[in-house]
């Protein structure tokens, strides 16, 4: 089932709702729909444009956001897509300090890896191998990466994540793709 991106009333990005559940607040007029997917929906008495972005009317109060999760989707996001020993194209993820030495999983230690690399890597210190990362491994930061995280998303979006740090994360995911 299609999703939709639910923007708070002051065009905050809150999260991604089923097509059904943003169709439920269209309809109890607790939302309105700025961009349309394209497709429609049909009741026994009419039809309904289906919605890809919609705003609720009222402004909703949204509690403390702690970090944002450390997901192997998000993961993959953060880095590219990319081997960050290699470049290659990443496959699994790897704990920079191996957690059988202490390591932590958490942002700052996981990084995506190709299978090559995380095989010959194994339990060992980048120091022991004369590795090196590509980038410093860090935590993702703004809204835009609790929505695109998920793992949904739609061109249609990208005007509304923009202004929320929306341009570096889909220009990675597209590196993904290509």
């Amino acid at each position: 089932m299609p999703h939709v991106l639910v923007l708070n009333a002051s065009y905050e990005p809150l999260g991604v709702v089923p097509l059904r559940r943003a169709l439920v607040l269209v309809l109890e007029n607790k939302a309105q729909c700025l961009e349309e997917s394209g497709a429609f929906m049909h009741s026994a008495t009419r039809t309904i444009p289906a919605p890809s972005v919609v705003r609720l009317k009222r402004f909703v109060r949204v509690p403390y956001r702690g970090p944002v999760p450390l997901t192997r989707r998000a993961l993959f996001a953060r880095d590219g897509g990319r081997c960050m020993y290699c470049g290659g194209v990443a496959t699994s993820v790897d704990h920079v300090i191996p957690k059988s030495r202490g390591g932590q999983h958490a942002w700052e230690n996981v990084v995506a890896s190709c299978r090559r690399c995380n095989h010959v890597k194994a339990d060992r210190h980048l120091l022991e191998l004369g590795w090196r990362l590509r980038h410093k491994p860090a935590p993702p930061s703004g809204l835009a990466w609790r929505i695109i995280g998920t793992g949904h998303r739609d061109p249609r979006w990208l005007p509304y994540l923009q202004p929320f740090g929306a341009d570096d994360v889909m220009a990675r995911i597209d590196g993904i793709s290509a």
